[in-house]
């Protein structure tokens, strides 16, 4: 085991969930880089691992990221492994694994439990295509921005989400999307598991007071499409009419109605007149 990095996932709640195979990796590799050693620690003492660690996290991982892979290189083997889950999804582990192959270091995947991808298997939502989207920002600049790039987007989508955080992210969720169905998903694998099957509209009336707690997955409905109807001249002509009625001139009104039907705006501009 010389010269390599693996990525390890570790259970996200039930320590039943750490493989076989990650448990022979944790004891063999030669360090361990946690995301909190004080969380890794506990894991290592379940399984009766004896282990050197190296903190690696979102404020240390450049520094930190240099030392590992110098010791990588020089023939030592590590295991990252994040508190809960798979590492470098929605973790700095991400700028480990880029960081190992510019320096031309091997990586190997361990798998392990995600809770993304657990949520959505027992959601009852639309699997079939999906957009995992991680932490909204905290910045209100970039998370209406990033919700406004979505907000067509007809895929599931799948957020992460603090609890003292959630009533605000389903406000703004609700804002921008619309009432859509939603799954909020909490507690994976942990004893008070739960799925919480609800839409947008009802989800910020119950949980807008911040009750619920626990580490949540939001899995919302894509945009539906909107169904095609069978439009007449006669159909597109009433619209133009409304607008000319509502102040409209007959030119605008023209072109405003060919933009929203299949007929072209000469057409519609002779019936007017």
């Amino acid at each position: 085991m010389n010269g390599k990095l693996y990525v390890v996932g570790t259970p996200i709640g039930n320590l039943g969930d750490l493989s076989p195979r990650a448990v022979e990796t944790l004891e063999a590799v030669d360090f361990i880089a946690a995301e909190d050693t004080r969380v890794t620690v506990k894991l290592l003492n379940h399984f009766g691992i004896k282990k050197e660690m190296i903190s690696y996290f979102e404020h240390n991982k450049r520094a930190r990221g240099e030392i590992i892979c110098k010791r990588i290189a020089g023939g030592e083997s590590c295991a990252i492994v994040t508190d809960a889950g798979m590492p470098a999804i929605s973790d700095p582990g991400q700028e480990l694994v880029a960081l190992c192959y510019e320096m031309g270091i091997a990586v190997e995947a361990v798998p392990g439990p995600t809770a993304f991808a657990s949520a959505l298997a027992i959601s009852g939502m639309d699997s079939g295509r999906f957009t995992f989207e991680g932490f909204l920002s905290v910045s209100k600049k970039s998370r209406r921005e990033h919700l406004e790039e979505i907000k067509d987007e007809k895929r599931t989508l799948i957020f992460y989400e603090a609890p003292h955080k959630l009533a605000n992210t389903l406000r703004d969720l609700y804002k921008t999307l619309g009432d859509r169905k939603i799954a909020i998903v909490r507690e994976l694998t942990k004893l008070h598991e739960q799925v919480i099957k609800t839409t947008l509209g009802e989800a910020c009336e119950l949980y807008g007071n911040g009750s619920l707690k626990g580490e949540i997955v939001l899995i919302i409905e894509g945009k539906k499409s909107q169904p095609i109807t069978e439009m007449t001249f006669e159909d597109a002509l009433k619209m133009a009419n409304e607008f000319v009625a509502g102040g409209m001139s007959v030119n605008n009104a023209a072109r405003e109605t060919a933009s929203q039907t299949p007929f072209k705006k000469g057409d519609i501009y002779k019936a007017l007149l």
